[in-house]
């Protein structure tokens, strides 16, 4: 088992970056693909990036590739998120996930480990 728990998200202009930090608990941390997901008010929890435990493959959303880039500190058990040129529309909740899927899972229901989200506020 591994605890998840997510933190730097901010209201930030439109253009602008944030990065989003995701410390991690637990022996399995180092050989579970971990990701991130994000979900705005009325829609679904949608897959933004996941990184392999092995070779550290990365693979991502199509409305945040060239943008977002998602890394691991297996010494330290942190994930992060680094965001470039934020868009209204990455507005939403972002949420830290743990998976023991082999490669890089992208279905929520692929992930056995989740944190409790940090807001991502973006503006016009």
């Amino acid at each position: 088992q591994v605890q998840l728990v997510e933190s730097g998200g901010a209201l930030v202009q439109a253009g602008g970056s944030l990065r989003l930090s995701c410390r991690a608990s637990g022996r399995t941390f180092s050989t579970s693909s971990m990701a991130w997901f994000r979900q705005s008010p009325g829609k679904e929890r949608d897959f933004v990036a996941v990184i392999s435990a092995g070779s550290g493959s990365t693979y991502y959303a199509d409305s945040v590739k060239g943008r977002f880039t998602i890394s691991r500190d297996n010494t330290q058990n942190m994930v992060y998120l680094q965001m470039k040129t934020l868009k209204p529309e990455d507005t939403a909740v972002y949420y830290c996930a743990g998976s023991r899927r082999v490669g890089n899972p992208t279905s929520q229901g692929d992930f056995h480990s989740w944190g409790q989200g940090t807001q991502v506020t973006v503006s016009s």
